[in-house]
């Protein structure tokens, strides 16, 4: 049995390097992984990683709340970026209300941009959304979304699941599902379609019960699996494998390497 992390910071870990988290997935059973760029530079160092290991793809972007640095020649090369062999997606990118450090208008300009920048290139687009669900899901809509978009680290009711689901968009589950407080969003997991669910770490944050305080890392994508296993009532390898499709499709991926036959 085959695990995927589709969205983890592997330049980002507090502790451990990247070649060192690739090795302790691998151990885990850890097939395929994606690391996300936030920013040009670090979007510039995921596709350097992604070109290093095998199994290690790259996203692109700009992060909502590093929307202000979004400006015409950062997004020109976040668009070189993704159409690099090592980039399969664009992003993340969205809209995020928790937090203040770009407005609304701003963050929705850049949104707009990769929603342009994801068509173009034909990679994935990848969402953050905290605090927003509704503007996200009306501005994909009004701009029409690219032909596969991933809703990262999902934190959406029953009734954002409905509506992406109508939408046909895949949504990818964090360590924060396994919280014991986090009913309503095993609620939401439950909710979601087998053939749209997507697992991930979001590494180094959002650590999985029962592990949190420390820093999260791919190997940990497991314990997210177990739990969506047991909340979509499926057994854990069954699951598995119906991940492991999902992101060759979500992705345009190999689905043998993605399910660790390569």
């Amino acid at each position: 049995m085959s695990y995927v992390d589709t969205h983890c910071h592997l330049d980002h870990h507090f502790d451990l390097s990247a070649g060192t988290q690739v090795a302790r997935a691998r151990e885990a059973g850890v097939a395929t992984m994606i690391t996300v760029g936030t920013d040009m530079a670090s979007s510039a160092q995921a596709v350097a990683t992604a070109t290093r290991y095998d199994g290690v793809w790259a996203a692109v972007g700009i992060h909502p709340n590093d929307a202000i640095e979004a400006t015409p020649r950062v997004l020109e090369v976040i668009e070189q970026l993704a159409r690099d062999p090592a980039c399969v997606a664009v992003g993340e990118t969205g809209l995020d209300y928790y937090r203040d450090h770009t407005t609304p208008a701003q963050q929705d300009e850049s949104f707009r941009t990769h929603i342009d920048i994801a068509k173009r290139t034909g990679r994935a687009l990848v969402i953050h959304c905290r605090d927003a669900w509704d503007d996200v899901l009306d501005t994909l809509e009004a701009a029409g979304a690219p032909e596969r978009v991933v809703l990262h680290c999902f934190s959406g009711d029953v009734g954002v699941v409905e509506r992406a689901v109508a939408a046909g968009y895949y949504a990818s589950f964090a360590g924060n599902v396994t919280f014991r407080n986090a009913a309503p969003l095993r609620e939401a997991a439950a909710a979601v379609p087998s053939e749209l669910l997507l697992t991930e770490t979001d590494s180094p944050y959002l650590t999985p019960h029962p592990h949190r305080g420390a820093p999260n890392d791919p190997s940990f994508v497991v314990l997210t699996l177990r739990t969506l296993a047991e909340v979509q009532g499926r057994p854990e390898d069954e699951l598995a494998a119906i991940v492991a499709a999902n992101t060759a499709r979500a992705f345009d991926l190999d689905a043998g390497t993605v399910a660790g036959a390569a």
